[in-house]
């Protein structure tokens, strides 16, 4: 826990501070150029979100000499202000960093249960499970921002919250993207007191381009800047936020606040096509699902020779096989993972996957062993940052749903996460549908699974590459097609994110494939040729006007140069310097 020194008052701290901050180039060139580019190529530093005022937040601090997990945490806060439906201190995430000096850092700031929380809470209501005051877990983002601060950071604690907290109180414009997703809460937002204060005027949603304030946020945000996350997990911002989700029905507690530990774990390590990749240990499926992919593709020797559909075919069946696998995992702290982990990095286990696979047909769920049902998990955010010195961070952050559990704090401006959604329940199983996996049944203190997927690649131990993606459990899917369009086929960082991507996720039975033109402009879709041959193959297609957002970094191999790229899918910028 970060603990505070005692500072003069707020009034004095407020306007000294934020004077500086409006003069800074992160709001006084908020319509700079190298903020309009999807693609930036620099030398010393480079910070790439989904929005273009916190990669510049965040590149302003690589500017002022901060570390890369500097750059993360100030960037990271901005989100949770200018995206908030999608993640915020209400909520959690992972990190991965690896320094300079060759040390892989895996923080586990995933949501807990409650101390009162049961594996049958909820009593077969899925509504009180996905929205609502009683679908909270404990908030572990603020915890892990601060710890990893704690460990590595350079530039002081207020420096890095500060902007977040000058945005929420001057305001945002509201994003084409955000808008969207207002649109698709709306009911829930109209129905919430703190949702409806912040996004609506005189009855109506915001529209794109009014202008947004969250003064209780504000205030929040520079209690915390002050006094650290004290105030957040034992003191007068948690009690509030204690109060308002009592209010609303929810079982948080203070004591849940105290307790909550952010977990230091050891990172997943594989070496697959040329490179070795760094990933995410559990709760996180990400990071072994991933490999265990990428292990199965790699036997395949004639990748960069085969016809579109035929690569895309191999990538699904390989996604099938690994989210059969994946619900086997859980929170390490309460089920043993340790087997399927080592098969999933296993070369062996993805060769007895591989001859699974035919070249000419798909199959139904069952023929990829999977015991359990999917949890179908939604919402995030991801930054990927490296800083002059090539440390790199990849940390994706997340409140599970739009706008979480619909439910905002009044007092605070917080709005709560509804990742007790992440779990399973107990449930009656029917002859189309595998039963809930029992690893990840609700249990107090425990963390749901997550397909949150931060990675970072190196190549013969240097750094090559910083990646991650938003999209709930599409992320996987995601996250694993662009690093196959850059290391498998060739394609350069900007086209590996544009190309338009497929998804499965093995139940439903169904091949999604992008076909959307975003609410920033631009349309996505995978050719009506390759649909064609995946068709005759069996697969069940469905288009889908969503998909993920991928924030990739790359290193030229020289070392001298760094590539920042953000998916234009939701209108992001990278910026560096």
């Amino acid at each position: 826990m970060l603990y505070g020194k005692r500072l003069r008052p707020m009034s004095w701290w407020m306007t000294s501070v934020w004077q500086f901050l409006l003069l800074s180039s992160s709001f006084a060139a908020a319509a700079a150029s190298d903020g309009r580019r999807q693609s930036v190529t620099v030398e010393h530093g480079v910070v790439a979100t989904d929005h273009g005022l916190c990669s510049r937040i965040g590149r302003d601090v690589l500017v002022e000499g901060g570390h890369a997990v500097d750059a993360a945490v100030a960037a990271a806060l901005c989100l949770g202000v200018v995206n908030p439906a999608s993640s915020g201190i209400g909520g959690g995430a992972f990190m991965l960093v690896r320094l300079a000096g060759g040390d892989a850092e895996a923080y586990d700031m995933r949501e807990t249960a409650p101390k009162h929380a049961s594996e049958n809470m909820y009593a077969g209501n899925a509504a009180l499970k996905a929205s609502g005051a009683l679908s909270v877990a404990v908030p572990g983002e603020l915890a892990g921002l601060a710890e990893v601060w704690r460990r590595h950071g350079r530039l002081p604690w207020r420096r890095l919250v500060a902007p977040a907290a000058l945005v929420a109180e001057k305001g945002f414009k509201i994003s084409p993207y955000l808008h969207m997703q207002m649109v698709s809460s709306e009911s829930k937002i109209m129905a919430d007191e703190g949702l409806r204060d912040v996004f609506t005027r005189n009855g109506s949603l915001l529209r794109p381009g009014d202008v947004c304030h969250n003064k209780p946020l504000a205030k929040t945000l520079a209690v915390i800047s002050m006094a650290g996350i004290r105030v957040f997990y034992n003191g007068s911002v948690g009690q509030s936020l204690v109060r308002d989700v009592g209010k609303g029905g929810g079982v948080l507690s203070m004591e849940d606040l105290e307790r909550y530990r952010v977990e230091l774990r050891r990172a997943v390590r594989a070496n697959v096509m040329g490179v070795e990749v760094v990933g995410m240990p559990p709760p996180s499926s990400g990071g072994a699902a991933m490999v265990l992919m990428l292990n199965i593709l790699a036997g395949y020797r004639d990748n960069s020779d085969i016809p579109r559909s035929l690569m895309v075919h191999r990538q699904i069946e390989a996604l099938k096989n690994a989210f059969a696998v994946r619900m086997n995992l859980g929170d390490p702290d309460f089920v043993d993972v340790r087997r399927v982990l080592k098969d999933m990095l296993s070369e062996e286990f993805a060769a007895q996957l591989r001859k699974t696979i035919l070249d000419n047909a798909t199959f139904n769920s069952s023929h990829y062993g999977g015991r359990w049902n999917q949890i179908h998990d939604h919402g995030t955010s991801h930054i990927s940052i490296v800083d002059s010195e090539r440390n790199a961070v990849s940390m994706t952050t997340t409140i599970n749903s739009y706008f979480g559990s619909k439910f905002m704090s009044p007092s605070t401006g917080i709005i709560l996460n509804n990742e007790m959604d992440d779990f399973s329940v107990p449930e009656n199983a029917t002859t189309d549908v595998p039963p809930p996996a029992p690893a990840n049944f609700i249990l107090p203190g425990k963390r749901p699974l997550s397909s949150m997927t931060p990675t970072i690649l190196l190549k013969n131990g240097e750094l090559k590459a910083v990646i991650g993606a938003s999209g709930g459990a599409m992320i996987i899917a995601g996250t694993t097609e662009v690093l196959l369009n850059h290391l498998a086929r060739g394609m350069d960082p900007l086209s590996s994110v544009v190309a338009p991507r497929s998804y499965h996720q093995l139940i439903p039975n169904v091949l999604q494939y992008e076909n959307w033109t975003v609410p920033t402009g631009g349309h996505f879709e995978v050719p009506v040729e390759t649909r064609a041959e995946l068709a005759k193959k069996g697969h069940v297609l469905e288009s889908l006007a969503g998909g993920t957002i991928c924030q990739f970094v790359v290193q030229q191999m020289n070392g001298s140069m760094l590539v920042g790229v953000s998916d234009p899918r939701k209108g992001g910028f990278p910026a560096g310097f």
